[in-house]
């Protein structure tokens, strides 16, 4: 087991965004969240990511008790994320934006600069590698956000709607570069609202509601629960009867 989120509650005073939710990540696997927002799923993802603590609860990575370590920890254990929001240094180049992931691993110069070169290699970035972040558009601004974490050498990577905002065709070249992290070996949790790619990436899929897993399984079974179709998917919309290729 790489991974175990055991009863993880977050409150917000007597507000609480997730209750009781459980998670358990096998290395290699790559686990999707979903559900409306405000469901709780960003926040117990800010839990497993270190950016929060959870009320209760208990998190263990890699056989590590994680519950309350800061993200730096996390980041150094092996666990790395994405924001929403790209937050890119603006005003460096793409390659100093990825140096700075390296630099986790690579404290001398010169490795991290060539570590750097191999994931924008990897990342399809070469082209823009001397370009100053905020002169991309949002698929480079995505892909260099991702390029920084990878930077660190995760184990896993968390992905918090990494794909969104994207064009068919982005977001097919999208999806490719998510399932050659996978295939470096690294685990890969997935929070997006995007069916196509749940249905497309993910092994297993968790749903929330109002701060609670109300499913859990594989993707054509979570889609066909009757509590998801009506929480988040809509009767209207709803029309993953199989898993899409």
């Amino acid at each position: 087991m790489l991974l175990e989120a055991q009863s993880i509650s977050k409150a917000f005073g007597s507000f609480f965004a997730v209750r009781e939710a459980n998670l358990s990540v096998d290395d290699g696997e790559i686990v999707g969240l979903i559900g409306p927002n405000g469901a709780g799923k960003s926040t117990f993802f800010n839990c497993l990511a270190g950016d929060t603590a959870p009320t209760s609860g208990r998190i263990v990575f890699s056989g590590q008790d994680m519950t309350h370590a800061p993200a730096e920890a996390h980041a150094r254990l092996g666990i790395g994320r994405t924001f929403q929001v790209p937050a890119t240094f603006e005003g460096m180049t793409v390659l100093d934006n990825v140096m700075v992931g390296a630099y986790l691993r690579h404290p001398h110069h010169n490795d991290a600069r060539d570590h750097a070169r191999q994931i924008i290699e990897l990342t399809e970035l070469k082209a823009q590698s001397d370009m100053a972040a905020h002169s991309l558009g949002t698929p480079g601004r995505k892909r260099l956000e991702i390029a920084r974490v990878l930077a660190t050498s995760p184990r896993l990577i968390l992905l918090d709607e990494s794909l969104a905002g994207l064009t068919p065709t982005e977001l097919q070249k999208a999806i490719g570069l998510v399932r050659k992290i996978h295939e470096m070996g690294i685990t890969v949790i997935i929070v997006e609202h995007i069916m196509e790619v749940i249905m497309t990436l993910a092994e297993r899929v968790l749903a929330f509601n109002q701060g609670h897993v109300i499913a859990s399984g594989k993707p054509e079974d979570v889609v066909n629960d009757e509590a998801v179709i009506e929480a988040y998917i809509g009767r209207g919309r709803h029309k993953y009867r199989s898993r899409s290729t």
